[in-house]
């Protein structure tokens, strides 16, 4: 029996592979006696003796007891993904072999692994920083196009890049103020002030750029809720099914048949939008269930990203629709009035000419997809400020973002210090403060607590 060492310094062991039934599994080992462990239980070759990166086929044994052929991957420290020595056993996908094998690992001295703790090691380690840790779990969450792009980018250092500059050139400054801090009762002046200005300036512009990139990365990783909210019988739920190109919502000429709220996932450009169709909003109905709908409707529109607002062009006439619009505006959510049912019409031009006070109204016959794509865009250009496919960097952690903002009301201060020529201490206070949230963001500032919250959240295995 090999003995544990400190929770740091101990072996861990967890299944890397999503639990259940499949042709293989992954069981991943880290730590300074993973090598040793799977060496005791794998007689067709000494591990420790073999180069790094490289893959055996054996018997996996424990106790005289076969368990399971398998493939071992090894990888020596420094170089593999927690800078440790790591062991991958890819066996057959029966959970129950898994477990046998995870419960003969943890018999030789390995522990279970927490959520996230291989790649938490990969940061105290140095593999990586923390913003490249977090994108390792929106890598994996990621289910799109987009998503996994602005993900991948993340983790490859590019979004650290663009921190690590401003880093470099904020420390520059902050030593040669504290330098003529030293040499103050000489009264020597080591840094420019308008370099400093000029290089603060840099700062708050790319430092916005990437603030304002917040907005399209939380779509990117989040989705945007789009409800379509209107009157009963106005074909909210045709809608629904003809933007999914599916019979998703039951469809019926008997209005007040969606009684409570329907969602489904569309997927425009690489983005996922959460289309929900809700119960017809009527004011007066005494039917206590559909009165239910119409609360649950009126809630899912306030949280709503964008609302559609969809009305029947045969049955409302332009002063109803003000009043609803100006609903809409009290609402303060992003939305788009779409006049249905144009195929009911002898010709298009009479509707058009109903609504021309109202610039920006979409025509469509949901029954028969007639303008559906022209409002597919239109959702998408109201949620998306900025292409999804760019290939700059995109901010998609909200930690970031806050830390971010703080950071630019720090370069604003200093800016401000410099044109009050208020004293070097100061300035370089407030330098310090601005290096501390780009600390935060890359974790060379950071507490256990923090840490343990941020890789809890991780599935367990990464």
């Amino acid at each position: 029996m090999i003995n544990r060492l400190s929770e740091w310094n101990d072996t861990i062991v967890a299944l890397a592979t999503p639990a259940g039934v499949g042709a293989i599994g992954v069981i991943r080992v880290s730590g300074n006696l993973a090598i040793d462990i799977v060496d005791n239980m794998f007689p067709s070759k000494k591990l420790q003796q073999q180069p790094s990166h490289t893959l055996h086929v054996g018997l996996l044994k424990y106790e005289n007891e076969i368990l399971d052929e398998v493939v071992i991957a090894l990888f020596k420290n420094p170089t593999s993904y927690t800078g440790e020595d790591v062991v991958e056993i890819s066996c057959h996908g029966s959970a129950f072999i898994q477990q046998k094998i995870i419960q003969a690992i943890t018999a030789n001295g390995a522990r279970l692994a927490k959520p996230g703790e291989f790649t938490q090691r990969a940061f105290l380690n140095g593999k990586l920083d923390l913003a490249q840790a977090e994108a390792v779990a929106d890598v994996i969450a990621s289910n799109t196009e987009a998503s996994k792009n602005a993900a991948i980018k993340n983790m490859r250092g590019g979004f650290s890049s663009s921190l690590q500059m401003l880093r470099e050139e904020l420390i520059k400054f902050s030593a040669l103020i504290e330098l003529e801090l030293d040499f103050s009762q000489e009264d020597v002046a080591f840094a420019d002030r308008n370099n400093l200005i000029n290089l603060i300036k840099h700062l708050q512009v790319n430092t916005n750029i990437l603030i304002e990139s917040f907005a399209l990365g939380n779509v990117i990783k989040n989705g945007v809720q789009v409800a379509i909210i209107g009157k009963p019988n106005a074909g909210k739920s045709t809608l629904l099914n003809s933007l999914l190109n599916d019979e998703r919502a039951i469809v019926s000429d008997i209005a007040g048949t969606t009684r409570d709220t329907v969602e489904e996932i569309l997927n425009i450009d690489g983005v996922l939008f959460r289309l929900i169709d809700t119960a017809g909003i009527r004011h007066h109905t005494t039917d206590v269930i559909e009165q239910i709908g119409v609360k649950r409707s009126l809630q899912k529109m306030q949280q709503a990203d964008v609302v559609i607002y969809l009305f029947d062009v045969n049955e409302i006439d332009a002063n109803e629709l003000i009043v609803l619009e100006n609903e809409l505006k009290d609402n303060l959510v992003p939305y788009i009035l779409v006049g249905n049912k144009i195929d009911n019409n002898a010709e298009k031009k009479v509707v058009v000419e109903k609504f021309a006070s109202f610039k920006e109204i979409i025509f469509i016959s949901a029954k028969h997809q007639q303008g559906v794509n022209l409002l597919k865009d239109k959702i998408k250009n109201l949620a998306v400020n900025g292409d999804v496919h760019t290939e700059s960097i995109i901010v998609t952690n909200a930690r970031h973002f806050e830390a971010l903002q703080k950071l630019s009301d720090t370069l604003s201060d200093i800016l401000k210090g410099i044109n009050d020529n208020i004293s070097g201490d100061l300035i370089a206070l407030d330098i310090r403060q601005a290096l501390y949230y780009l600390g935060l963001i890359t974790g060379e500032v950071t507490n256990n607590d923090q840490l343990d919250y941020i890789f809890s959240k991780f599935c367990i295995g990464k």
